[in-house]
């Protein structure tokens, strides 16, 4: 009789070029032009592979998001321009084997077509290796590239959202998984019992099909999605296959992880083809004292007025440039932006008792996600505590800077979980979702398709 394989740690390397410190692009070791260097790409992504990550993650917006008054106040930001992920990730794909690549698409300023034809493109090139990170979008500056003054209400994109997942799922099981034939002697290019045309007529989209891309390797590509409101964590629950999420103590962390895998269930899925992985910002070194200092050297690096657009951008575009900056955060409106990010923020404030600059330079490092500091043993506890006690599957790893501290990870922290039996030592399979324990998708004939 074999004992039952012991659970690991999923991790996913959340990688914006200069790392995920507001002030990353400033360190005396980045590379502030990265975002445009596929070389430097590479380079990252084939570290975290090094390091036995589950996937990369590219996060993803249809716009200059931050909030500014002016081209003065915005050129003191450090990440305006960088590949589009679909793109890059295409080109990466030929130069990694295993790792799973993960980008961020809209389901609000895109078509399912050719939303659905981008990733089973990708997991064609890359041995079904994508992932797709469901964003409904959540600023004004996105909406106003796409014909819109402001962005639709939090509901609505939601409602669109869910219409635009039955059409993608529809269009990847277009072509059964042996349709093509390619006989040459017979003249059968496909098996015509093979193709299932989609033919939805919906409250937002007419799409006949079939899809012009065979179906994807892994079935679908990986779902992602990292909504936390209400509408999020059911959207989750129906679709999600790994979830990213902000929170910030143990308590939170096993509230929502119990809460959503419960939901999952009530959607008639298994909990465990739902992986939860909380975002975890990581200064690690060999010393204590080495991850200390590099902290400090990036928020002495924090521009104010940066840090106040960046606070803004994360509380849903409130504007609060006009209370001081040493006095509390005021009482925050209601806001069509990302609600869940917000409470979270407006909670640790109060919960510190931060005034605006003190939340705005803890903003800087995590963007309210879960702060972790210290050698690669204290950081392990850390880790392991959340995730034998219920807390995550694992975690959405953001580096400081690149590439100091993605290395860091995966030279000092790596090495201490595999010790501990916490992660891989080697890939499992050669698909994201092998490696992510995740089935494959089993051939689904949309309702009312047609041949």
């Amino acid at each position: 009789m074999t004992s039952p394989q012991r659970r690991m740690m999923k991790l996913g390397a959340f990688l914006p070029a200069p790392g995920h410190h507001i002030a990353a692009w400033r360190h005396p070791e980045a590379r502030p032009d990265g975002g445009l260097d596929f070389d430097y790409y590479r380079s990252l992504v084939q570290t975290a592979e090094r390091g036995k990550f589950d996937m990369v993650f590219l996060s993803d917006g249809a716009g200059v998001r931050t909030k500014y008054k002016d081209a003065d106040e915005l050129s003191r930001q450090g990440r305006m321009v960088h590949f589009e992920p679909l793109t890059l990730l295409s080109a990466l794909a030929v130069h990694t084997t295993h790792i799973g690549l993960t980008a961020t698409s809209s389901t609000t300023y895109n078509e399912p077509f050719t939303v659905a034809r981008q990733f089973a493109s990708l997991d064609h090139l890359s041995g079904g290796r994508s992932g797709w990170n469901v964003v409904t979008s959540a600023t004004d500056a996105e909406a106003r590239n796409y014909n819109l003054d402001q962005q639709p209400e939090h509901a609505a994109r939601y409602h669109r959202a869910r219409e635009f997942m039955e059409v993608v799922t529809g269009l990847w099981d277009s072509w059964e998984d042996d349709a093509f034939l390619y006989d040459k002697e017979s003249g059968r290019y496909f098996d015509p019992e093979k193709l299932h045309i989609l033919g939805h007529r919906g409250e937002h989209f007419s799409v006949r099909g079939p899809l012009n891309v065979a179906r994807p390797p892994q079935g679908y590509p990986v779902i992602v999605q990292a909504g936390s409101s209400p509408d999020g964590q059911d959207f989750a629950a129906r679709w999600a296959e790994v979830v990213f999420t902000v929170q910030q103590t143990l308590d939170q962390a096993q509230v929502y992880y119990r809460g959503l895998k419960k939901q999952v269930a009530d959607h008639g899925r298994d909990p465990d083809d739902v992986k939860i992985l909380p975002g975890a910002f990581i200064v690690v070194g060999r010393t204590l004292a080495e991850a200390e200092d590099r902290y400090a050297t990036l928020q002495a690096l924090v521009d104010p007025v940066v840090g106040l657009g960046m606070l803004s951008y994360q509380l849903g575009m409130v504007d609060i440039s006009g209370y001081p900056l040493d006095g509390p955060l005021p009482e925050l409106p209601a806001t069509e932006g990302s609600t869940s990010k917000q409470q979270m923020i407006y909670e640790q404030a109060r919960r510190q008792g931060l005034t605006i600059r003190e939340l705005y330079l803890s903003v800087a490092a995590g963007r309210g996600h879960r702060f972790l500091l210290g050698t690669p043993e204290t950081v392990a506890d850390q880790m392991e505590e959340w995730f034998t006690d219920e807390a995550a599957d694992g975690f959405n790893i953001m580096p400081d800077y690149h590439p100091g501290g993605l290395d860091a990870i995966v030279d000092l922290l790596v090495p201490e979980l595999q010790r501990r039996g916490l992660m891989r030592t080697e890939y499992e399979g050669t698909t994201l979702r092998a490696n992510l324990g995740l089935p494959r998708p089993d051939f689904r004939t949309a309702a009312g398709a047609t041949r």
